[in-house]
């Protein structure tokens, strides 16, 4: 199942800021925690790979 989601731009005097949001529901399901760091890398021009890289510290959902 997909979940659409709209890709943000915030423009300021230093530059260009984009924000992608992640829906609760996948947030969830991933046990993502506040302040975690995820890498992104460019697969191709229709796809993009994140990659946690940390998750030692993180709580199992009951």
């Amino acid at each position: 199942m997909g979940y659409p989601t709209r890709i943000q731009l915030i423009s300021r005097n230093k530059g260009n800021q984009w924000y992608v949001n992640f829906p609760n529901a996948l947030a969830e399901a991933m046990n993502f925690q506040k302040g975690e760091t995820v890498e992104w890398t460019v697969v191709s021009k229709k796809s993009l790979r994140m990659v946690r890289k940390d998750i030692t510290r993180k709580k199992t959902v009951e």
